[in-house]
């Protein structure tokens, strides 16, 4: 025989709004505009009409707001499959589902949806903040489901209050959870689609303006903590990718095959480090020039190909601590095949005329190589040439306009005319993108290198010498390499206020925040498979596999399970003091063989003593009434008073 559904009572449509805005709200700053338009409206009208008497909505209407619905999301990502269209499609039944709110068991899919929903905010954030908003609405959740089972008319904080006791009972297993579940390479429910969809940093590509805007961030890029003193800003150069091809317009890298290191002769001693590298959704890992020992991870395999440029062998979806040895003195490349050599003296014929006729004027002039090195830079010294993040609009003839016209550019400006100079000058040449210089945070040592220290400097191949960085940069502006881009900018180019804060409390501020979310980054979202078998073998599992894993986390569970149920079980001491002194009473009486069943009341059983032992009557009755009067009358006795009623209670 099958039961009606239950009604949904009034009182629980609020906390179903609540459940619906708790995870929705976040998503808005992540799906179209549109779209949390639309979720908005639809709260505020459900809200609106449950203090007018809510009412289901018609089919035909549900139906329709499904459709348009599901045809925008179809109109603005192309798809409904998909982190982010998978996403809108939640966000969209969330709001959709509260329409149409009839029986608890609609309520009970609101709530298992909002469950789900709250996961899919880690696609976009793992974040203190976002960690800490998810465990309030999951308290949130959980309460308003404590509420839908229970008394519809209780006040709000008894089912906050039962919502907490769970959490917090859970906690132990969710730790014990983390710490020994095993773990998996690779991104929270990675898609390859479209994760890390939008994540700024450098590209395998530069055309005027590109790193400048890429500086205009004050993302982190990454940090490092050395195993020893800090090595000055001027040397800190992060090799990124080397651009060797250009079209006249754009640099761009050409496809390296071999995966075989240039010749690298180390000048000086190595530098020890660790690497916190921000996802990037590219290869290269941006080590210090130049490293002389790559990490060692079993779960990260990284190479140096033919340019310089460390590589991993899949592109980084996640956060990633690398061990690295460098040394900023070396020689690099000084067998360089002559073909590489050649493929970087190439430039199109068709572009930049002035300034291939200057650079030929220097070869002829100079004999040596590093001569028309210092020739160019020279030149960059001498002729009023502006560092800036606003340079002007170049013509089809690009660094023509930027040499002869302009002056005004930012480092890929300098850096592009530079080794096109140099390439038109018979010096080899190429581009080097990265980032330069970064700043210590003085809460935790760790150095932080931001977007804002995106560069471009060049490589020029000297015969004995290889591969020499030179930085037209420094030419220009010393202090962009000394002190870094906040203090070479001309007045009145400010940066964003993450990547230019110089009052000391505010600066202050942000280092301790920083470092707290470096903590984060480092002990709970940086738990890879690598930390969790460094973990078990502190434990005693040098080499676990996943039986053992498994047979750990079984113990571990089962423990905590015993511990639970001891807890629950154990003897609750009496919190009602008046009731406290009432079971001494009957413990008197029972000693005088006098039976005492549970359900019979103080008074009652006064009443009863009247005939079987009336030389109790006169005390027992005086301390029924107290104890009725302490639990049931407003104006309640002190407990002195039912101490000494119970006092003159006789023992025997």
């Amino acid at each position: 025989m099958s039961h009606p559904p239950l009604a949904l009572h009034h009182g629980h449509i609020p906390w179903l709004l609540l459940v619906a805005l708790l995870t929705t709200l976040p998503h808005s700053r992540y799906q179209p505009l549109w779209l949390s338009a639309v979720t908005g409206l639809i709260l505020l009208g459900v809200a609106w009409q449950w203090r007018q008497g809510y009412r289901a909505a018609r089919g035909w209407l549900k139906t329709l707001l499904v459709m348009a619905g599901c045809a925008g999301i179809v109109v603005h990502y192309h798809t409904l499959f998909g982190r982010d269209a998978g996403v809108a499609m939640l966000m969209l039944f969330m709001a959709l589902k509260l329409l149409e709110l009839k029986h608890r068991r609609d309520a009970i899919v609101l709530i298992t949806l909002g469950y789900f929903l709250l996961l899919t905010h880690y696609f976009y954030s793992q974040s203190i903040p976002t960690g800490l908003w998810l465990l309030f609405s999951t308290f949130v959740i959980t309460a308003a489901l404590i509420h839908l089972h229970g008394d519809a008319a209780a006040p709000p904080r008894t089912s906050l209050r039962l919502s907490g006791k769970l959490l917090l009972q859970a906690l132990p297993f969710m730790v014990v959870l983390y710490l020994l579940f095993p773990r998996i390479s690779g991104p929270l429910w990675g898609l390859p689609q479209d994760a890390h969809a939008g994540r700024t940093g450098l590209s395998d590509t530069m055309s005027p303006g590109s790193i400048s805007n890429l500086a205009q961030s004050g993302e982190i890029a990454l940090r490092a903590y050395f195993n020893g003193p800090v090595p000055a800003r001027k040397v800190l150069y992060w090799r990124g990718p080397v651009l060797d091809t250009y079209d006249g317009q754009t640099w761009t890298t050409a496809m390296v095959r071999r995966f075989s290191p240039p010749p690298l002769v180390p000048l000086g001693p190595g530098l020890s480090y660790s690497l916190t590298l921000e996802a990037h959704n590219q290869r290269w890992l941006l080590p210090l020039e130049m490293p002389t020992m790559l990490p060692s991870q079993k779960d990260m395999e990284a190479r140096m190909d033919g340019n310089g440029v460390v590589q991993a062998k899949s592109v980084l979806r996640s956060r990633q601590r690398l061990d690295f040895t460098s040394t900023p003195q070396y020689r690099l490349g000084i067998t360089t095949a002559p073909t590489v050599l050649r493929r970087n003296l190439q430039l199109p014929a068709d572009f930049n005329p002035r300034a291939q006729a200057l650079a030929q004027e220097w070869q002829k002039r100079h004999a040596l190589p590093a001569d028309r090195v210092n020739a160019a830079l020279n030149y960059f010294r001498n002729e009023n040439f502006v560092y800036t993040l606003r340079p002007p609009l170049l013509g089809h003839h690009a660094m023509d306009d930027f040499l002869f016209n302009t002056r005004r550019g930012f480092c890929e400006h300098y850096a592009s005319a530079f080794v096109i100079l140099m390439r038109a000058a018979g010096v080899p040449a190429r581009i080097v993108t990265g980032y330069q210089g970064g700043e210590i945070n003085p809460v935790d040592g760790f150095l932080v290198v931001r977007q804002s220290d995106a560069h471009a400097w060049a490589e020029v191949w000297l015969e004995g010498q290889g591969w020499v960085r030179v930085d037209p940069t420094a030419a220009i502006s010393p202090a962009r390499i000394e002190a870094g881009i906040t203090w070479a900018l001309p007045e009145g180019e400010g940066l964003p206020v993450l990547a230019n804060v110089r009052q000391d409390w505010l600066k202050s501020l942000q280092n301790r925040w920083e470092a707290v979310n470096n903590r984060w980054n480092q002990l709970v979202l940086g738990y890879n498979p690598e930390r969790q078998r460094e973990f078990l073998a502190r434990l005693g599992f040098p080499d676990p596999d996943w039986k053992t894993m498994g047979m750990a986390l079984g113990i571990s569970m089962g423990t905590l399970l015993l511990i639970l149920a001891a807890w629950m079980f154990r003897p609750v001491p009496e919190t009602d003091r008046a009731r406290a002194i009432w079971r001494q009473a009957i413990k008197r009486l029972e000693r005088r063989g006098i039976t005492c069943p549970p359900w019979e009341t103080p008074l009652a059983l006064a009443r009863r003593m009247e005939q079987e032992a009336p030389e109790l009557v006169p005390a027992l009755q005086h301390l029924a009434e107290l104890v009725c009067a302490a639990r049931y009358h407003p104006v309640s006795p002190k407990m002195e008073a039912l101490r000494l009623a119970l006092q003159q209670l006789p023992r025997r």
